[in-house]
């Protein structure tokens, strides 16, 4: 892929990401780390008794084709194999456990039942009320609770996999008539969506509800989300009601998980909110993560840095968001994904998304040599990058990526 890069400096010993992998040596998929170039597969460790004083994890879990039931256990059991790893990875290590990141197939990590994709960010909803209807007025309830909408959990997928560009219904707007009529074809309008999930660890059951203050002990870890949206699909779609084949054609996560764990020296005060909180929606007062974000579209041997943000500028968190959703009565089970909505700053540099960068298409986003984007053209790299606070310790999320081909022949 253009561009590629291994982002050797995200994964030091602060990190100890988790994630699924395979490779020649090791063809079936199973849990894995990673420490700088090195994968370290988990499962070929644990044979080797290397967790044997970890107390209630069971055998063989990082044998497994997922991350789920390692997940869903407790933190004081993960916290102890985390402690662990920091203290074995840099010595001597079995045989066949270890292999460069070159030779390693990343798979999905999770298996994936729910997908909610949240709005969280006031600048985007501000940005894009702007660009569209020339009005930044945000959605009535944004002051009050995480707006979103329930996605497609099983169009998701894992960094490096190609997007075939979606076809759907939409306005002509280059037809000469003054009422555009809707037509059905490849999206002339296709965007990505800057954004970081939360994935859910220890499930919460159906009618049982949930906190926010709590919440974290339901949170595995983060991941890294471009929720690809294709503008005009999706513009056709959403009166009267929310975004169906605009988003539901494809999202692409990050490989490897990056536990709340080791985003606790990042933590930050949140947000304040402009009006009182519903009792669930009360969050504790570190409730923001200090994660730099980053958006490159590569063209050719092109590289394009479109765009930099903080998930400092998010309104609400995703202890919030996990709490809002299961305050209806839904269940939150072991692998779902919450998407925190497009992040971005206020203007410039900070836009998470091309709906922003070009005010919906009507100002063109000028790249190197000449060339610009209104939106996705076939061929286009889209790489996104998060690296938590900016001291340099290594506790990032590396590559999250995809590139753009034409829309297939129906």
């Amino acid at each position: 892929m253009v561009g590629h890069q291994h982002y050797d400096d995200h994964f030091s010993i602060n990190n100890i990401p988790f994630g699924v992998g395979s490779s020649v040596n090791h063809p079936v998929p199973q849990c894995v780390t990673r420490l700088e170039r090195t994968i370290i597969f988990l499962g070929v460790l644990q044979q080797s008794g290397a967790f044997s004083k970890v107390s209630g994890l069971p055998v063989g879990i990082f044998e497994k084709s997922t991350l789920n039931e390692y997940a869903a256990l407790s933190k004081d059991i993960q916290h102890e194999v985390r402690k662990l790893l920091q203290s074995c990875l840099t010595g001597d290590l079995p045989p066949n456990s270890t292999e460069n990141v070159e030779d390693v197939t990343m798979n999905m990590p999770v298996s994936i039942g729910g997908f909610t994709d949240f709005s969280c960010s006031l600048h985007h909803v501000k940005n894009a009320g702007r660009a569209i209807l020339n009005d930044d007025t945000p959605p009535p309830g944004f002051f009050n609770f995480p707006i979103g909408y329930t996605g497609r959990a099983s169009t998701i997928v894992v960094s490096g996999t190609p997007i075939v560009r979606p076809q759907g219904h939409f306005y002509d707007r280059t037809a000469s008539t003054e009422t555009k009529p809707i037509i059905f074809g490849p999206s002339r309008a296709l965007d990505y969506e800057l954004e970081l999930g939360f994935v859910v660890g220890k499930s919460v059951p159906r009618l049982q509800g949930l906190n926010a203050k709590d919440a974290e002990e339901h949170i595995f870890g983060m991941v890294i989300l471009n929720d690809w949206s294709a503008r005009d699909v999706q513009g056709c779609e959403m009166v009267p009601l929310g975004p169906l084949n605009g988003k539901s054609f494809a999202t692409t996560i990050s490989p490897w998980i990056v536990t709340l764990e080791a985003l606790e020296p990042f933590r930050v005060p949140g947000t304040e909110h402009k009006v009182a909180l519903a009792n669930h929606l009360e969050d504790v007062t570190l409730s923001s993560y200090d994660i730099n974000l980053k958006v490159h579209i590569l063209v050719g041997d092109q590289d394009n840095l479109i765009s930099e943000s903080k998930t400092t500028d998010l309104y609400w968190s995703g202890r919030q968001m996990a709490a809002h959703l299961a305050s209806s009565g839904a269940d939150l089970q072991t692998g779902d994904i919450l998407g925190t909505g497009t992040v971005s700053g206020e203007n410039g540099r900070s836009l998470g998304c091309l709906l922003e960068a070009t005010k919906a298409g009507k100002e063109p986003l000028p790249l190197r040599d000449g060339l610009a984007r209104q939106y996705l053209q076939d061929g286009d790299v889209v790489r996104m990058s998060a690296m938590a606070g900016l001291s340099g310790d290594g506790v990032g999320f590396g590559m999250c990526s995809g590139e753009i081909l034409p829309a297939r022949n129906l």
